[in-house]
């Protein structure tokens, strides 16, 4: 959320993998396309943070044009996930200088739909673990669910979601002024631990979605307020 920037009802959100992908130096050895989706996950995930729905994404490729497709195919993943139309895709790839290891960027270009709402006044939950690179790999199935996500957003079950990152819970909250009204001494996991690619997100609902928050986002749901 504190990552995107606004211009007028223009919402602006990037994120980017390095070292990860199918390149024999790359650090996390996994297929191009996976590399894609987790980015764009990320990057849809601080749209919706900021109320905004993507209609434009650039794509910067410095890994080979062999790649390309594969990264479009990780993009296309996500938005038939959620079931939001994919928005126009442009970018370029580097295609004058070979690199060693894999490269990867995506911006995305939203219009913010409301206004954002009063944080210090929502009941706030996580959803999922924070997980990295080969512990995400093995540990799929603990990772907050995109589709529910969205799907709860659109049906007015939650108010607000936030993504972690690579800096933790902890500092997140210090982030957005939140730290002083949760209780994170609790938490089932460590609350300074890498997020990586978001595998865990902050859910702030009001005292009327409080009752059913549980159903709604069934494994890894730790109420902090």
């Amino acid at each position: 959320m504190r990552n995107a920037r606004q211009i007028g009802n223009l919402v602006i959100t990037s994120d980017n993998s390095g070292a990860i992908g199918e390149k024999e130096l790359d650090v996390v050895h996994v297929p191009d396309d996976v590399t894609s989706y987790y980015s764009t996950r990320v990057t849809l995930l601080e749209q919706l943070a900021n109320q905004a729905i993507p209609k434009e994404i650039i794509l910067l490729n410095f890994t080979s044009e062999e790649a390309w497709g594969k990264y479009i195919t990780g993009i296309n993943r996500v938005f038939e996930e959620v079931q939001i139309p994919v928005p126009a895709i442009s970018g370029s790839t580097e295609t004058n200088m070979p690199t060693l290891q894999s490269g990867f960027g995506i911006t995305m270009l939203g219009e913010k739909q409301r206004p954002l709402p009063n944080l210090s006044k929502l009941h706030w939950f996580t959803y999922g673990r924070p997980l990295v690179g080969e512990q995400l790999l093995q540990n799929v199935h603990q990772i907050a669910n995109l589709q529910i996500i969205v799907e709860a957003l659109k049906n007015q079950h939650i108010t607000q979601v936030i993504p972690l990152g690579s800096k933790g819970l902890q500092k997140e909250l210090e982030q957005l002024e939140l730290i002083d009204v949760v209780d994170v001494e609790n938490v089932p996991y460590d609350s300074t631990a890498s997020a990586g690619p978001s595998t865990m997100v902050l859910i702030g609902v009001t005292a009327e979605q409080v009752a059913n928050i549980s159903k709604i986002l069934q494994h890894d749901l730790h109420r902090l307020k």
